[in-house]
């Protein structure tokens, strides 16, 4: 899999996206362990310290676990965590400039869910 970097963002709160889109498209699920920092840092040419920053975002989230010795690990109910602060993330900040779109263009909902079961496009 190749990922492609953007400048808008750090690359640890990136590669933390990617984990929890992950776990909220269940790639990963509660109990898997992460691949390693050194394995993360070698397959996408990271310095280590910037998978581990990222890794640690989703420990201080009580998302994922260390166990020393052995890794950090999904924890038990993290993707249900993640819906409900996702869900609400989505409708404080993405929904009012989506609805606000939607009134400028003058889309009404018959329009909407047609363009919806459509698969997009109407």
């Amino acid at each position: 899999m190749t990922i492609t970097w953007n400048d808008k963002s750090p690359i640890y709160l990136q590669l933390k996206e990617r984990v929890v889109g992950m776990m909220l498209d269940e790639v990963i699920k509660s109990g898997d362990a992460l691949p390693s920092v050194r394995q993360i840092a070698a397959e996408y040419s990271l310095n280590p310290i910037t998978v581990s920053r990222a890794y640690q975002e989703l420990v201080d989230e009580e998302l994922v676990e260390k166990r020393r010795g052995m890794g950090m690990y999904v924890i038990d109910g993290a993707r249900d965590k993640l819906l409900t602060s996702e869900r609400e993330r989505f409708i404080r900040t993405e929904w009012p400039a989506l609805l606000e779109r939607i009134k400028r263009l003058g889309i009404n909902l018959d329009l909407l869910l047609s363009a919806a079961k459509e698969g997009g496009a109407a």
